[in-house]
């Protein structure tokens, strides 16, 4: 089981992302090797058209999901298209990377997109079987097994208007105490 596995939660654009990456950054500086994917919107001319992938320790970007794909036959999700093929070519990898050779593994974000891959799944569940350092962000509503035994089995912090700026901090501060 992971060293510490702390997943946010909380309302679309209410910043997880965004704290996802400072707690990257903030890892960084204090020395610590950090591995995984995050997710992030894709936007065309103000509108939010997809979601793209990236991989925190190479930078290879892919697309998760795109509303104007023109590709038949794969997994919906709401308007977006789902590309399982970059899921698992960039978070999957990314994940499994990271559960190898991190210190801390992060993966942004476990929802109903990247879901959709049974590697997806796998993967996290490897990395939570890691002895590893995990942060990661799980959709809200999601019904997902997967997403129940987290929210059963590791520490959820619902990221608010109040706190969306001392977590990050909070996090670093009990994932590098831990690792001392």
């Amino acid at each position: 089981m992971c060293a510490s596995c702390i997943f946010l939660t909380g309302q679309p654009g209410i910043g997880k992302t965004t704290a996802i990456r400072l707690i990257v950054r903030e890892l960084e500086k204090r020395g610590k090797t950090v591995g995984g994917m995050i997710s992030s919107e894709i936007r065309e001319d103000g509108e939010r058209v997809g979601f793209q992938l990236e991989d925190i320790s190479t930078h290879r970007m892919g697309t998760l999901a795109h509303s104007r794909s023109k590709s038949s036959d794969v997994p919906i999700v709401g308007k977006y298209q789902v590309n399982i093929f970059e899921i698992e070519r960039i978070g999957v990898a990314a994940i499994r990377n990271a559960a190898n050779e991190a210190d801390v593994i992060i993966i942004d974000e476990i929802g109903p997109m990247e879901l959709k891959s049974t590697q997806f799944v796998l993967a996290v569940e490897f990395a939570l079987a890691s002895k590893k350092a995990l942060v990661g962000t799980i959709h809200r509503h999601s019904a997902h097994q997967l997403v129940s035994s987290i929210k059963s089995n590791y520490r959820i912090i619902e990221v608010d208007l109040q706190n969306r700026a001392r977590v990050p901090f909070e996090i670093v501060d009990e994932i590098t105490g831990q690792m001392s």
